[in-house]
């Protein structure tokens, strides 16, 4: 009896030592680091996809502070907030600039055009919330310490240096799947294989040539603003940072970038292409695994929807007031003339397009909620990346109204997969979108595309939540992860693209081409220079 006791004692005690080891030789959790995110660019859509991942954060136990140019919408209670506004005055350019937008047909080259005009006050007022003192606080301050820096992308590559400015390591946030100026960061190699984010192609397909074309043309279009902002860029990096001694220079800055989450996801949504370890993919980021409850109002008028519902929002960046009167009356006459039930984000709900029984307007939406509704039957957007992919998530088809930016070239890939349709907004007939509608709703082909598509949306070894705590975590742990940059970063135009390599090797064939011309010369000349001269000889001898 004694023996099998100390037989049981001296097993447990193994085991509890087994289970001892391996749990010191798992990975510890970061736990309570200070994270500091900044994100300056004045649009919503950023902002609740910079702001889902530093929420997922916070839920974790982590610190986190925050830096915006207006409030949030999606925010936790442990979140401190600092909003440094933009002016009236540029509020109002930047309406206006958005409602000639609006009045163009949406393309890459208008959205290039724009960037080029109203929209480079998003550029130039990013580095005034720098400048803020609100801002200068958190590093004046010194007992402030951060152990990692968000910085939301957005033409804003010089805020990368607030990583040597709060000495710890950057991980850029962006809204898209990887794209030119965010690969440069993370030394992501630009392959012209790889459609640029305007150009749809089909799963599983190479593009054409129109495409290849289309494609060579955009690629050398964003080099070339890729030129002129980094033009700007070390303008801004001189004013906020040119007198101080402690600050390295701008690209000795732009090296300390670790890692880049970006909102996408190329096993299903494509294109499929090769990232270094540094692009951390979180399409869906924003989307909850559980949707919260619905407000009664919003709930009650989905609930009576005998034929379902439709939900129609243009996003958080375009509001009722830019788009020409005569297209929300057209808008207005197609949506009240259906028999499913429509709520309407419209910004302001006492001066609405008109009253309908079907109709409920709201100024803000818990889109993803009323999404994951099952009455929805249609979602009428402007192709922007977040509600696109939560259209995607829940399996609900879409018909998009796209205006700038990447819509139009995400209208073109939700068409070109078979999840909906596209119309062109600026140009509505009453019609036309009341057909699209019946088509959307009426023809089962595109929810059942959208089914498979969620399906495989869904299925990763990790959710988007747990990608970024993992990886943030990670970058802490490792002191800014130096060991996964890619090569790429450190390398100059010249290296990177083999450039010397290719020059010394055409000196050096041009060389061989010279000696090799002497040399078949002096042969010549020696061996038929002789020749020549014994058949003169014989010549003269005859004569």
């Amino acid at each position: 009896m004694t023996q099998n006791r100390s037989t049981w004692i001296g097993c447990s005690l193994g085991g509890l030592l087994v289970a001892l080891l391996a749990l010191q030789s798992m990975p510890q959790e970061t736990e309570g680091a200070n994270i500091l995110g900044v994100f300056t660019s004045h649009s919503p859509s950023h902002l609740i996809i910079h702001m889902s991942i530093l929420k997922t954060l916070a839920e974790k136990g982590h610190n986190v502070t925050v830096v915006s140019a207006m409030p949030p919408k999606v925010t936790h209670k442990s979140i401190k907030h600092i909003v440094v506004p933009m002016s009236a005055e540029d509020e109002k350019i930047l309406s206006d600039g958005m409602s000639g937008m609006v009045r163009e047909k949406p393309s890459i080259w208008t959205t290039m055009k724009s960037i080029f005009s109203s929209l480079s006050l998003l550029i130039d007022r990013q580095v005034d919330v720098l400048e803020d003192p609100r801002f200068q606080e958190l590093y004046l301050n010194k007992g402030n310490k951060f152990d990692v820096v968000f910085v939301g992308f957005f033409f804003n590559s010089y805020q990368v240096a607030l990583g040597a400015r709060f000495n710890c390591p950057v991980i850029v946030s962006w809204s898209g799947p990887p794209m030119l100026m965010v690969n440069e960061m993370l030394g992501n190699p630009e392959l012209s294989t790889v459609p640029q984010m305007q150009i749809a192609v089909a799963a599983g397909k190479p593009m054409n040539f129109k495409q290849r074309v289309q494609n060579f043309a955009s690629t050398v279009g964003f080099n070339a603003l890729n030129l002129y902002l980094n033009h700007k860029y070390n303008g801004f990096y001189k004013r906020l940072w040119g007198n101080d001694k402690s600050m390295p220079s701008f690209e000795v800055a732009k090296r300390n970038v670790s890692l880049a989450f970006c909102n996408g996801h190329a096993i299903s949504e494509g294109p499929i292409r090769p990232n270094v370890p540094g692009i951390i993919e979180i399409g869906g980021i924003q989307i909850k695994s559980k949707p919260d409850p619905l407000p009664e109002d919003i709930k009650e008028f989905l609930d009576k929807g005998k034929h379902g519902a439709i939900l129609f929002s243009l996003g958080s960046n375009l509001k009722g007031e830019h788009i020409q009167p005569h297209v929300v009356e057209t808008i207005f006459k197609a949506l009240s003339s259906v028999k499913q039930q429509v709520i309407w984000k419209w910004d302001d709900t006492k001066n609405t397009p008109g009253q309908s029984a079907n109709i409920l307007y709201k100024k803000w939406l818990p889109q993803d909620d009323i999404l994951a509704h099952p009455k929805i039957k249609l979602f009428i957007n402007h192709a922007g990346k977040g509600g696109v992919a939560e259209a995607q998530y829940h399996g609900v088809p879409m018909l998009a109204l796209p205006v700038f930016a990447d819509q139009p070239g995400n209208a073109d890939k939700l068409a070109e997969s078979g999840y909906g349709l596209q119309l062109p907004l600026a140009t509505l007939d009453v019609d036309e979108f009341k057909a699209a509608i019946k088509e959307v709703i009426g023809n089962p082909k595109y929810a059942e595309k959208l089914k498979a598509f969620s399906q495989l949306y869904r299925d990763r070894p990790q959710t988007a939540q747990e990608s970024v705590v993992y990886w943030t975590e990670y970058v802490i742990r490792h002191h800014g992860a130096a060991h996964m940059q890619s090569p790429l970063v450190h390398m100059n135009f010249i290296a990177s693209n083999n450039l010397d390599i290719y020059i010394i090797t055409a000196l050096i064939l041009y060389i061989l081409f010279l000696i090799n011309k002497i040399v078949w010369k002096f042969v010549w000349r020696k061996f038929c220079g002789k020749s020549n001269k014994a058949s003169q000889k014989k010549k003269v001898k005859k004569q």
